[in-house]
């Protein structure tokens, strides 16, 4: 049996998933529901998931599911005109909101100038979604000034789309000779891979084909102001 707040917090999600797709945020549930803080809202969702009426999905901060409504909770929710009635629709066919976050994996730090080792860790970042295309992506810390004329900067954070091939031109997370990953230009030279910096300071570095993987090409960037 559910409690008066978990009813009314469970018809406002299903109510804004039926008219627009998209779940409201802590803060609109919060003043929805007259609370004063966001916790009696993560308890209040954590009990519906408990009883199997709400479900979050993977990966994004703010995106709810309503699994089901039980009866006494549709006869005390007040009528309301034009609401479509609950339904699950493809999540392809759902639109991102703009504030939607996506937590990407964090593999550590990747050079802008001459190839470091890649760390392996398991940490994660918030991304905003529309800052990701397709596919699957992670994110690496850029350590160097070689990519700067590029606007890639110490310190951002690169938003890699995983891959395995890129084009000419391309922006790329590539690993030379299986342990050392640089962040440059994507150029090919008969049988050699060269790897340009975006810094007149440095020189391209070129490799034979064979010693060099694509591991993704850069999708964003994410900047802290200090």
């Amino acid at each position: 049996m559910l409690t008066a707040k978990q009813h009314e917090l469970l018809h406002f999600i299903q109510e804004r998933l039926d008219t627009s797709g998209i779940s409201p945020s802590f803060e609109e549930m919060k003043e929805a529901l007259g609370l004063k803080s966001k916790s009696g809202i993560h308890r209040l969702i954590s009990a519906l998931e408990e009883r199997g009426f709400l479900r979050r999905l993977p990966n994004r901060a703010r995106a709810l599911e309503v699994l089901k409504v039980p009866e006494a909770a549709k006869a005390a929710a007040p009528a309301r005109e034009n609401v479509v009635p609950l339904r699950k629709a493809p999540p392809a066919l759902k639109p991102i909101a703009a504030n939607d976050i996506i937590e990407v994996p964090l593999h550590g730090k990747i050079a802008a100038g001459v190839p470091i080792e890649a760390f392996e860790d398991h940490n994660n970042l918030a991304v905003p979604a529309a800052l990701l295309g397709s596919g699957e992506h992670y994110a690496l810390e850029v350590s160097g000034d070689s990519m700067v004329e590029a606007g890639i900067f110490d310190g951002d954070y690169a938003l890699i789309q995983k891959a395995s091939t890129a084009r000419e031109g391309d922006i790329v997370v590539a690993l030379v000779d299986g342990q050392d990953a640089t962040l440059k230009y994507f150029r090919r030279e008969g049988q050699m891979i060269r790897l340009d910096p975006a810094n007149a300071a440095y020189e391209p570095q070129r490799y034979p084909a064979e010693r060099v993987i694509v591991q993704g090409r850069l999708s964003g960037l994410l900047r802290r102001y200090h």
